[in-house]
């Protein structure tokens, strides 16, 4: 009988402790889990920076691709940033004259910087180059003085006559980078075009393919 009753109770302790570790083993599997998913989600919603530019860049240039409505901005011969464009109303073919709304094509440089546009901040580009200058006085949309104006003016890597048949006023410039909504210039958004106007000086090589 005593050997029954200690066998018994051998059976009633192996039968309550089994029906206890599954449950502390499943509470420490599944409780942990929810906490480790909220914080890779935090992880994955957490806002990326870009590092900052090390100024002064050396030797630097702008390359825009109207196709791609990108723009490159070079330090020597290592890309260093890009930024999404808008471009002008007409925004496939090279400008041709005044009021085209198209963006230009060519080699041109940064002729001037304006800190109080009215487009946030604005980089002026030379246009119109050496090469719409010899192709307006072809086509007669301009003089042979205005022509020579021209030339001299990117000669001496100046302001070239803004008022001409052939147009001007074409800047980099901010105010949104959405859509293609301006007369011909480039347009960025505000914090990028903020970024580009600290990072280039006036003299700066602008390229601009189609």
């Amino acid at each position: 009988m005593k050997y029954f009753l200690l066998a018994f109770l051998l059976l009633v302790f192996a039968v309550v402790v089994g029906c206890v570790r599954p449950s502390t083993v499943a509470r420490e599997s599944v409780l942990p889990k929810p906490k480790i998913e909220a914080r890779a989600s935090a992880v994955v919603q957490e806002p990326q920076s870009k590092a900052p530019l090390k100024l002064p860049l050396k030797n630097p240039r702008i390359v825009v691709f109207k196709n791609e409505r990108r723009l490159e901005l070079y330090s020597g011969e290592s890309m260093v940033r890009t930024y999404h464009v808008g471009l002008g109303l007409n925004p496939v073919p090279d400008k041709q004259r005044q009021g085209d709304r198209a963006t230009p094509e060519g080699e041109f440089y940064i002729f001037t910087k304006n800190d109080k546009s009215a487009f946030y901040l604005s980089l002026g580009i030379s246009y119109p180059n050496i090469e719409d200058a010899e192709r307006g006085l072809r086509d007669g949309l301009i003089s042979r003085r205005q022509r020579d104006a021209i030339v001299n003016a990117i000669n001496r890597k100046g302001t070239p006559p803004q008022n001409t048949a052939l147009g001007g006023d074409i800047y980099i410039h901010g105010n949104g980078a959405s859509s293609d909504w301006t007369w011909g210039c480039v347009a960025l958004e505000n914090e990028d075009v903020k970024e580009l106007f600290a990072a280039v000086p006036v003299g700066t090589m602008v390229t601009i393919k189609p």
